[in-house]
C-alpha cells in the first residue's frame, strides 16, 4: 500500500483507506475507500497534488495526502 504523499507522477490509483487526523475533512470532500483516484499534477515542489475523483479537481496538501492509502489500478 502506498500513501498519496508519495506518489509524485500522474497515474491511475484506487483508494484502499484513510487513517489519520485528516480524515473527516477529506471524507467531506468526497474522497472514501473503494473510488478511483486520478493524480493529474503536482506542484514543482511537490505539494499541492492535483487529483481527480468523482469527476472533479481537488488539490491536497501534503498533510492531507499523507492520510490517504492507495494501490495501484
Amino acid at each position: 500500500m502506498l500513501r498519496l504523499s508519495e506518489l509524485k507522477q500522474p497515474q491511475k490509483t484506487r483508494i484502499t483507506r484513510i487513517d489519520g487526523p485528516e480524515m473527516i475533512r477529506l471524507m467531506e470532500m468526497g474522497i472514501t475507500p473503494g473510488l478511483p483516484l486520478e493524480i493529474v499534477r503536482t506542484a514543482p515542489l511537490g505539494y499541492p497534488i492535483e487529483i481527480k475523483i468523482r469527476g472533479y479537481l481537488l488539490s491536497l496538501r501534503e498533510a492531507e495526502a499523507s492520510c490517504v492509502f492507495l494501490e495501484q489500478v
